[in-house]
């Protein structure tokens, strides 16, 4: 009996033992809001024993020039909240955005935020640099914050003194219509997702040899036919000008700049099939709904073609706001290299005469474009001649190794969607780069800055374009945005789990890497 009783004994204590260990790991493995922030800001400083808590009463007040920037958080916060958080201008308790009295080095797109017992004021010298700290506050309060109906309370948010701008001043993503369409609603709702980790550009690729997605009104046909199909073969789609502007316009108020692209001279399939001059033998070609690349191109010495880009540029920057126009040029295999050289002495000069500056795919670096031009780079080495003279010669370099920076690589052998030509992109592996040192020749400050492509052969709906870019999307966010001395992949790894519940909240359907410790 005395056996019995002991052996019980040590059970119920090993039991003890077992649970105080279990409740200390998991509370050693949550991380507290003000250390979950992604992107990890510049700086970050508890302030003990400091809560404020957002409550019916609590109002959000506006500089002017922050009005918009105001009414977008108040719209984030009331659907979960249910509260009225009434808008006015002025400076007072709750939630105060003001455009003044901000460390100077905060630039234009960084912020200073500080939250008291009596509320939370975010300073910035910008819109912009408001609208970061507004994506920081979200990412303070409790995940509920992102839900889309009412919840119960309550709204912590705890004492902090955050300073933050960006490494980069340009961090984008890019979305590949052109092998699949996605409809407004879809990028629109990536928008939103992007934005929360201060992406500030949105890369549309809208042309390519399986569709042709904005309509040009001097060219109907590459929209209503060149548009009408997909990879796989499905019915394909395309924007009309109204939808057009709305996405930019959804995105400027997130202050994300959309930057379309139009590729060529290769890349045209769709082009090329919807308009029978636009090919050397003046024959239409079929269709292509496959997923080969570097068969097609314009017809370089026919005047037809230079007509043909500067009608497509020309109402393409009439509704595109931004500063820049991509035109591609990567993979122009059936284009012999003078030719290549001669098309792009031609069309650079388009760009420009309608107000933009061009960018393009690496490639273009090779055809010795002026210093204005952007040359993206998306090779899978770490030195590239002529991206490296580019960068001597004073050109800006945008990052975008395929082997890192690429969402529409699998994370593994497993992974259902995606493709493997440059590996394996694991999290980490999309996280440990350097962009100013990732490149020969190529220092920090000829980069202007990152980007994480998403190409479309496989990625159909929206779910899937949520689980190849989420959790990697904010791994890119945070290399573009945080300064290098701040890179520490077991830090990043531990705030990137605690961003899980928030996006389950969202409704997003991301990857559960194994090599994420997962709130």
């Amino acid at each position: 009996m005395r056996k019995s009783r002991l052996f019980g004994s040590i059970l119920t204590a090993l039991a003890l033992v077992a649970s105080t260990t279990l409740a200390a790991s998991q509370a050693q493995a949550a991380v507290a809001p003000i250390d979950s922030v992604v992107p990890v800001p510049v700086s970050v400083q508890s302030v003990p024993n400091v809560t404020y808590n957002l409550t019916s009463g609590t109002q959000i007040r506006a500089a002017a020039g922050a009005t918009d920037v105001a009414n977008l958080l108040a719209t984030t916060l009331r659907r979960s909240t249910g509260f009225a958080l009434p808008v006015s201008q002025g400076t007072g308790d709750g939630i105060s955005l003001q455009l003044s009295g901000a460390d100077p080095q905060v630039g234009q797109q960084g912020y200073q935020l500080d939250v008291a017992a009596s509320g939370v004021t975010i300073k910035a010298s910008s819109a912009a640099g408001l609208f970061a700290g507004t994506q920081t506050l979200r990412q303070l309060l409790p995940a509920k914050i992102e839900a889309s109906s009412v919840q119960t309370g309550p709204w912590p948010v705890p004492g902090a003194r955050i300073l933050d701008y960006p490494r980069f001043a340009h961090r984008s993503a890019m979305l590949d219509v052109a092998r699949h369409f996605f409809t407004p609603d879809v990028v629109k709702r990536y928008i939103d997702e992007i934005a929360l980790y201060k992406i500030n550009y949105l890369h549309l690729h809208m042309s390519d040899d399986q569709g042709w997605r904005i309509m040009i009104d001097s060219w109907p046909r590459l929209a209503t036919y060149g548009g009408s199909t997909q990879v796989g073969g499905g019915p394909g789609g395309y924007y009309t000008k109204a939808q057009y502007s709305d996405i930019v316009a959804y995105a400027a108020a997130r202050h994300i700049t959309v930057i379309p692209e139009i590729d060529m001279p290769g890349h045209t399939n769709a082009a090329l099939a919807s308009y029978a001059e636009l090919n050397c033998n003046n024959t239409a070609p079929p269709l292509y709904t496959g997923t080969n690349v570097g068969f097609s191109s314009l017809c370089v010495p026919k005047d037809v073609t230079y007509r043909f880009v500067d009608d497509v540029i020309r109402e393409l920057a009439a509704v595109t706001p931004g500063p820049y126009i991509h035109i591609g040029g990567d993979e122009a295999q059936s284009t012999s290299d003078a030719d290549y050289r001669t098309f792009m002495n031609r069309v650079l000069p388009i760009v420009a005469k309608y107000g933009k500056q061009t960018m393009g795919w690496h490639e273009i670096a090779k055809v010795n474009p002026p210093t204005g031009v952007v040359p993206q780079y998306w090779g899978t080495t770490t030195s590239n001649t002529s991206v490296r003279d580019a960068a001597a010669r004073g050109n800006k370099i945008l990052m975008s190794p395929a082997n890192k920076a690429y969402l529409d690589m699998k994370y593994n052998s497993s992974t259902r969607l995606g493709l493997t030509w440059a590996g394996y992109i694991e999290v980490r592996t999309a996280y440990d780069w350097n962009p100013g040192a990732h490149l020969s020749g190529v220092g920090e400050s000829a980069v202007r800055g990152v980007e994480a492509p998403l190409w479309s052969e496989t990625i159909v709906t929206r779910q899937d374009i949520e689980y190849m870019a989420f959790p990697r999307l904010p791994a890119i966010a945070e290399v573009g945005w945080s300064p290098w001395s701040k890179h520490n992949w077991d830090q990043f790894r531990q705030r990137l789990g605690a961003q899980g519940p928030r996006w389950t909240v969202m409704g997003m359907n991301y990857y559960r890497s194994t090599q994420v410790p997962w709130a």
